[in-house]
């Protein structure tokens, strides 16, 4: 009964597009969340980079809940995704795999799943533990800078394959991600000038300090 029920609403053109409509949004809300989050941790961490600020307890629980909602947003992402994929495929059939858009957004969301386990196992952990992106080791905030820029430029990246229907095989795989790489490049080298910026204005400002308790 349960089996010819599903199979009975696959094959009601009306009732599959309710469907896909009702995952559409939850998957637009999922990724409206996730930006939302990545956009206030990022905003977050230039101000305390700015300010030389160090990361206090109340700091780092933030940073590890925004990091869970963010986990669960791209959970509910990848589910909605698939979802959304498969109810396409049933109505266009194995030529649906071959559009470059959705080849895109799948491999940006491949790389935002790995680069978040990398933010989650390493990154974190490695600036509640120095308690400040300035006091990270060299190659400890050169991963941090890189990731942090990837997470950003990935998720707008991302959104605005969801929303660019035009773009749907109009365009090869390349031409559709030839942008993608430079942005994230451009975002870690502003990050990069920002942070060495920040570290020669600590440096100056430490030994005016000593002088003048010494004084």
């Amino acid at each position: 009964m349960t089996i010819n029920t599903i199979m009975s609403v696959i094959e009601n053109k009306e009732c599959m597009e309710f469907v896909r409509l009702g995952v559409v949004y939850a998957h637009l809300v999922a990724c409206c969340v996730a930006i939302g989050l990545v956009l206030t941790s990022d905003i977050a961490m230039v101000k305390n980079l700015l300010k030389g600020k160090v990361l206090s307890e109340h700091d780092n629980a933030h940073l590890e809940s925004l990091q869970t909602s963010v986990v669960v947003a791209l959970i509910a992402l990848w589910f909605t995704g698939i979802a959304i994929v498969g109810i396409d495929y049933l109505e266009k059939g194995i030529e649906y795999f071959k559009n470059p858009k959705l080849q895109a957004k799948v491999i940006i969301v491949m790389l935002l799943t790995y680069n978040g386990i990398l933010l989650h196992r390493l990154v974190l952990p490695a600036m509640q533990k120095a308690g400040s992106l300035l006091k990270l080791g060299f190659s400890a905030r050169m991963l941090a800078l890189f990731c942090g820029s990837l997470s950003a430029v990935s998720w707008m990246y991302a959104a605005l394959l969801g929303v660019g229907r035009p773009l749907a095989w109009k365009y090869s795989l390349s031409e559709l991600l030839m942008a993608y790489p430079l942005l994230i490049a451009l975002g870690f080298l502003t990050m990069l000038a920002l942070t060495q910026r920040v570290r020669q204005q600590h440096n100056v400002v430490v030994p005016q300090r000593t002088v003048a308790s010494a004084c």
